[in-house]
């Protein structure tokens, strides 16, 4: 759970030359012969005596390197399967202590938190927290502290308890839930925090100074764990889900009667091939009680990333993940992935031939059959990742007067992911790979404009030396895509390449290819300790031929970029700040034809106040900007330079009542565009087990040159753009509700509406003119009517139309909202009931956007779908 403090604060020191920090060690003891501890949190156990405490926990945050506001000490014992920890963490005011309540992984309020790395390879660890109030909480860390995993969800046992001293806790833990070698003495590594809440500070056993890089690197040592054998881990956990949906009925529609209900089910497990490597199985996997995706809309035409939600996928995917070009600068489409989950299981990409009068039934999601995932670590250093997954062939039904008939919509898939990394420099360093493949089976004629095969392969590496405080790395990819000319024509056309645009010598259309490969990757340097200056310097490239989303996630190809990031920060508090953070970044970036297409510089600040609210503040100039892509395959579009800012204020987050607030804006040169976006939200806690929270959002989006359409009049183009004013409202309110840590009820709900209205329509003929008035040619009011939601353009006036298109104008209205009580009865077993809405459909976009959303949202019969789903959780 420090990743969230940890990531903020990596890289401060107390002087300007590395410190050599003493590892820390403490030596736990067997219980032999004394009775296992109880777990009640009040360590009155005689076993509890076998060992000694150890204490002098040292400030990390705000002030590093000082007396903690109170002491914390612990003791360790151990026997054949479990590992025990007693806490007592010092407070002379115990009923001032913050007792948050929230669901697991919450970490609200006062907590102490444990984190083991067993397999000693000082770049993973396990951890576990518990809080005041007795809520658990578990992640996987994982790179040295920069990824904690809260998806991983073992079984482990704790109790607090309060008293005049201060509050303790106990900790169980079954070793199978810990992976370690099988030498006769183990030695971890060992670090413990504490939250001191009031006081929103936190205090280490193992002291590390804030400008050390890493975090399990820097660990102290647990010793004296002799004959202990790793534990293979063998879980099986079967669910049933009962699901009922309700909506309104559309008349005619035999597919659409009003309700549907259905039960499944299904099973996941976990086995333990070795105490190192772990095989998870799913087969028939359910997730419905997932959050629903936030509303989202993008006139860019890219696709909009969304994180994974579902379980068995989020667990462990760290050890999967191949990011291409993450930077600390940003701005180098950092959530480009060679693996992006979401596809496995999305909705059926084909679509069937119907006629008039014809009703169609598509399944909402491709059916998941099975899916197996064989990861973890081993003692000497090696991460291995494979991932194998088959989603069923789906068929659309079609009824015409009774009569029905199937259509494939989606093929039956294989899936696989192959993933391995190597540690080796004392753990300094890493080589890794991955693999990818994708192949569909049988693709029929309605279904060949998918790639029959795709397969992508990688290279990764790291270095780092002067005790981490310097690195370099990078990776490099190859795609390969296989289909039919249609599949690799469209392959061609689409968003991500446009290799029919006009004027890029470059590329072309081949009409006649059955094959794609390219390349893509990264290069960078950067130091992140030792001292007040950081910085990181690379570049990043994506071939006109690189293809990832058949099994990974990729915004655009053709695209060589530098990018430079340059940080300085505080070391120690004062009368004023906790911290403060300065940074300087720029971008640059060509096409494959050498056209110098973007220039950006950047500056921003963040401060951590004397009373713990959080600003920041930051501003852009980009005083060159091209698109290859605004024109949908038309020539390469100049866009006016341009400045922005952001601005976000956040107060204190212990108080019960807590606001904050972020805006940008934007604005060209020449007021071609502009554009503002501002959130405001408050949190209230009333009491420890309620929280509730309503954010809304407004954005303000104007564009004189929006793309609309391309059209061919008379044998010559026509890029039609039009002026928009867009504008999107929205507000997602949570309520959670803890009666305890295992029983919980949860709400989240998000109405939603996104209007777009056009006028101004013009053509683009002279793409990268610098004044922005001769880019184009304009439409007098005289030369465009619009009738029955058509728009006709008389260019020369002779009263004979040259050309017509739909009116672009929208109103996206959406609410979707969750209600979710989740019990967990006993250790790892859960009983879920849901409760999902949704209303999604077109508005008027003549209306304002309070009465559309009134209009499309209340009145309306939602769908609503109510899921029972219960598992239990077998450890043998």
């Amino acid at each position: 759970m420090s990743s969230c403090w940890l990531n903020a604060q990596e890289n401060e020191q107390t002087q300007d030359t590395t410190e050599v920090i003493p590892k820390r060690i403490y030596l736990t003891k067997p219980l032999g012969s004394e009775k296992t501890p109880i777990v009640d949190g009040l360590l009155d156990d005689n076993a509890w005596n076998i060992v000694e405490w150890t204490s002098d926990y040292i400030e990390n945050q705000p002030d590093e390197n000082t007396p903690p506001s109170y002491q914390t000490k612990f003791k360790i014992l151990y026997d054949s399967k479990y590992l025990y920890i007693g806490v007592r963490c010092y407070d002379d005011e115990p009923d001032e202590i913050v007792k948050r309540l929230s669901r697991r992984d919450g970490f609200e309020g006062d907590w102490v938190e444990f984190n083991i790395d067993s397999y000693h390879d000082k770049r993973t660890a396990f951890s576990f927290t518990v809080t005041a109030a007795g809520v658990k909480g578990d992640e996987f860390i994982s790179n040295n502290g920069n990824n904690w995993d809260g998806s991983w969800n073992p079984i482990w046992y704790t109790k607090t308890n309060i008293d005049g001293e201060g509050w303790t806790a106990e900790l169980k833990i079954p070793l199978s839930q810990l992976k370690f070698g099988s030498s006769d003495n183990q030695v971890w590594g060992l670090q413990s925090t504490r939250r001191f809440f009031r006081g929103e500070e936190r205090s280490l056993w193992q002291r590390k100074p804030v400008d050390q890089p890493g975090w399990v690197s820097e660990f102290g040592e647990l010793h004296g764990l002799k004959n202990i054998e790793p534990q293979k881990q063998l879980e099986i956990q079967p669910y049933t889900v009962a699901s009922g949906e309700t909506y309104e009925a559309e008349e005619g529609n035999p597919f659409r009667d009003g309700n549907e209900t259905n039960l499944t089910v299904g099973l996941d497990a976990k086995i333990g091939i070795t105490n190192d490597l772990t095989l998870d199985l799913t087969v028939n996997p359910d997730f419905g009680q997932v959050e629903a995706d936030p509303s989202a809309i993008a006139l860019d035409g890219f696709q909009i990333f969304f994180r994974e939600q579902r379980p068995f996928f989020v667990e462990n995917k760290n050890i999967f993940d191949f990011n291409i070009s993450q930077s600390e600068a940003g701005n180098t489409f950092g959530s480009d992935n060679v693996f992006y989950s979401r596809r496995i299981g999305r909705s059926p990409q084909g679509f069937p031939n119907t006629s008039d009068g014809e009703f169609v039934e598509i399944p909402d999601n491709t059916q998941i059959i099975g899916a197996a995932k064989f990861s973890g670590k081993t003692k000497d250093g090696w991460a291995l990742g494979v991932l194998e997954s088959v989603t069923a062939k789906k068929y659309a039904t079609i009824d015409n007067n009774g009569e029905r008939r199937r259509e494939v919509v989606e093929p039956l898939t294989n899936y696989f992911v192959g993933r391995v990394q190597k540690d080796f420099n004392d753990r300094n360093s890493f080589v890794g790979g991955v693999f990818t493949a994708t192949n569909r089976d049988n693709l029929t004629e309605g279904l060949n404009f998918l790639h029959k095969s795709a397969y992508t392969g990688g290279l990764d590496f790291k270095h780092q030396w002067n005790n981490r405080d310097w690195y370099f790395g990078g990776n490099i990819i190859l795609s390969h895509v296989q289909g039919s000319e249609e599949a690799i024509e469209n392959t061609q056309r689409s968003i991500t390449r446009l290799f029919q645009r006009v004027g890029a010598d470059h590329v072309e259309v081949d009409e006649t290819k059955t094959t794609l490969t390219g390349t893509g990757g990264d290069v960078k340097i950067g130091k992140i300790g030792n001292g007040h200056w950081r910085f990181e310097s690379g570049g990043t490239w994506r071939s006109p031929e690189l293809e990832l989303n058949d099994l990974g996630f990729q915004r655009q190809a053709d695209d060589i970029r530098h990018y430079t990031w340059v940080g300085y920060q505080t070391l120690k508090p004062d009368s004023t700040f906790r911290r403060v953070g300065i940074n300087y970044n720029h971008w640059t970036a060509w096409d494959f034809e050498g056209n110098h297409n973007y220039l950006q510089f950047n500056t921003n600040s963040w401060q951590n106040w004397k009373n713990n609210w959080f600003t920041n503040a930051g501003f852009n100039y980009a005083p060159v900007q091209y698109s290859n892509f605004a024109l949908r395959g038309g020539p390469r579009l100049r866009q006016s330079p341009w400045g922005s800012f952001w601005n976000g204020i956040n107060t204190d987050n212990r108080k019960k009542v807590r606001f904050n607030v972020f805006h940008n804006g934007r604005k060209a040169v020449d007021n071609s565009f502009n554009s503002y976006f501002i959130r405001a939200g408050v949190t209230y806690q009333p009491v420890d087990a309620i929280r509730v929270s309503a954010f809304p959002s407004y954005n303000i989006n104007n564009d004189k040159l929006q793309f609309v359409s391309n059209l061919d009049v008379n044998g010559a183009p026509r890029y039609l753009n039009g002026e928009i004013e867009q504008r999107t409202l929205s507000m997602s309110f949570r309520l959670n509700y803890t009666i305890n840590p295992n029983l919980t009820i949860q709400y989240w709900g998000q109405p939603f509406i996104s209007r777009g209205r056009y006028s101004n329509f013009k053509h683009v003929n002279d793409a990268t003119a610098k004044r922005f008035e001769n880019r184009f040619v304009q439409y007098d009011n005289n030369q465009v009517s619009l009738a029955d939601g058509t728009y006709s353009v008389d260019e020369d006036l002779n009263g004979v139309t040259d050309f017509s298109f739909g009116n672009p104008d929208f109103s996206f209205v959406q609410f979707r909202s969750n209600l979710v009580v989740r019990w967990e009865y006993i250790p790892g077993s859960e009983i879920f009931l849901v409760w999902s809405q949704d209303v999604s459909q077109s508005g008027d976009p003549s209306q304002g956007l309070f009465t559309g959303l009134g209009d499309n949202i209340f009145g309306q019969k939602p769908q609503n779908i109510f899921l029972l789903k219960a598992t239990y959780r077998f450890v043998l």
